[in-house]
């Protein structure tokens, strides 16, 4: 049984997928969504401009809408087994799914030969850096939508626990949300998907702020389970 609890506030359905992959591993997890996913009004450009499509999130096939349909025939390249078995059901052929983060995704562009790629991203989303001939058009077709922490969770937070943040925007949130609660965060470690994440998040006043080895779930959750044992574990930023 692992010392202290460890928070998962991502939305759902991520939430309990992250749950039930951390109490798989025999940690103390609980769920407090502190955001939701909602769709954002975009207008599609022509499928004809593009030869890829470049997907970062499951959410943006689950809230695209029917628009997404007129990009199926393109090849689309993913971040993730769970956006590739999205993107399979949304009726797209997957040409490459990484496990390294999205850049990782963008440069395999350039090797097969894609110029004009539609990326479809949430409101917040990560800067990338294409080859000299590669043109990227972001689409925005989700967002995420911040939400209050109960006083139930304020409460288990009060007696030590370690967050898991998986991204910056979640970092700031959950950061405001403590100071709004008058939490105290010396009790409170912070187990980050990345090293952006954790300087949205700074490391003034928390137990500890790490960051995951790799950008993925894997590598996070063995993180957070070494702090959860003790909050001192980690490689603090």
């Amino acid at each position: 049984m692992s010392k202290l609890p460890l928070l998962v506030i991502r939305p759902e359905p991520g939430n309990a997928a992250t749950l039930v992959a951390a109490r798989a591993l025999g940690l103390n997890a609980w769920g407090e969504p502190l955001f939701r996913i909602a769709p954002v009004a975009w207008t599609p450009p022509p499928p004809s401009r593009f030869d890829a499509v470049l997907i970062g999130s499951a959410n943006a096939l689950r809230h695209g809408g029917p628009a997404l349909a007129g990009y199926s025939s393109l090849p689309a390249y993913v971040v993730g087994q769970a956006t590739a078995e999205a993107a399979r059901e949304a009726g797209f052929t997957v040409a490459d799914t990484g496990s390294g983060g999205l850049q990782q995704i963008v440069d395999r562009l350039s090797r097969d030969g894609r110029r004009r790629v539609l990326r479809l991203a949430g409101a917040e989303h990560v800067a990338l850096a294409p080859a000299e001939h590669t043109r990227i058009v972001t689409a925005v077709v989700y967002e995420a939508l911040p939400l209050p922490m109960n006083a139930d969770c304020a409460e288990k937070l009060a007696r030590g626990a370690v967050a898991l943040l998986h991204s910056a925007a979640a970092a700031r949130h959950f950061a405001a949300e403590c100071a709004r609660r008058g939490i105290d965060r010396t009790g409170i470690a912070l187990a980050c998907l990345g090293p952006r994440i954790a300087e949205a998040a700074g490391d003034r006043g928390w137990a500890c702020v790490a960051s995951a080895e790799r950008p993925d779930d894997t590598a996070l959750l063995a993180l957070a389970g070494r702090m959860c044992q003790n909050a001192r574990f980690g490689d603090k930023n």
